[in-house]
């Protein structure tokens, strides 16, 4: 009777230590959010930084999407040359209280399946108005941002009741942002954009288009103006389709080609 019993005690142990391991092993694979609602200029968006629990080389994962209420806004990546964590921002959806969640999405270095994800919810600031004064146009009829090109123009309104156009175009797709934007933060920043003067210098906007012909994809996208002739303007975008998976994802970088030019909204003011 005492074999049976010695052997059932060995086995218990054997599969606690399984569970053990296998505990440990995801939670190493784990990611932490902070992040922090602002109020920048009158517009609301929020900051964040994502870490992986482990910083070791074999813990990087090359894609790491952050959500504002189930809203993919930001893809980045753990690398392990920066320490396995990176941060960013996006304008804030409207309402005081948002759900940043961010998803490992990629696969682990070591071959550990994504899947992992953190959240946290954050206030915005009550006092915080969304959207603002100005808008920004595109110079003539094209736009280039490396390989991808913004063409027939752009014009992109701080106040989201106005319609705007955004057309991407790159090898043979094509990204249309359809009518108005979700959120939008529209920031006067430490940049020297004049001239013309305008109220506004760096756009920060997130709403849906068609990809390809194809409702219901998103973009984020960030416009800022550096003043004249328009080579130290910055622009970066992320689209992302229905189900949060990334389409295309832009950096912020300078412009190879046209010019972003913030104005005030019209008619114009001195």
């Amino acid at each position: 009777m005492r074999e049976p019993f010695r052997f059932g005690g060995i086995t218990c142990v054997l599969a606690l230590a399984f569970q053990l391991l296998v505990s440990a092993t995801a939670s190493a694979h784990g990611l932490t959010i902070v992040a922090q609602g602002n109020c920048d200029a009158g517009a609301a968006t929020i900051s964040f930084t994502v870490t992986s629990l482990d910083t070791s080389p074999a813990n990087s994962n090359p894609q790491v999407t952050v959500s504002f209420n189930n809203s993919v806004v930001f893809t980045g990546a753990f690398v392990a040359a920066t320490g396995n964590t990176f941060s960013g921002s996006a304008a804030a959806p409207a309402g005081g209280s948002v759900n940043v969640s961010a998803l490992a999405v990629g696969t682990w270095a070591d071959g550990t399946p994504g899947g992992q994800s953190a959240s946290i919810t954050v206030t915005v600031p009550g006092d915080c108005v969304e959207g603002g004064d100005g808008r920004f146009t595109g110079g003539g009829n094209t736009i280039q941002v490396g390989d991808y090109k913004i063409t027939k123009g752009l014009t992109i309104h701080c106040d989201l009741l106005l319609s705007n156009n955004l057309e991407i175009n790159w090898l043979a797709n094509n990204f249309h942002l359809l009518e108005h934007l979700e959120t939008i933060a529209c920031l006067d920043t430490a940049v020297e954009q004049k001239p013309p003067a305008a109220p506004l210098d760096t756009l920060i906007g997130r709403g849906t288009g068609k990809f390809n012909n194809v409702d219901g994809y998103s973009i984020v996208f960030t416009l800022i103006d550096a003043g004249e002739p328009g080579r130290d303007d910055m622009m970066a975008f992320t689209i992302t389709a229905p189900d949060g998976s990334t389409v295309i994802d832009v950096p912020l970088q300078n412009l190879t080609g046209g010019n972003l030019q913030a104005h005030f909204d019209q008619p114009h003011k001195n």
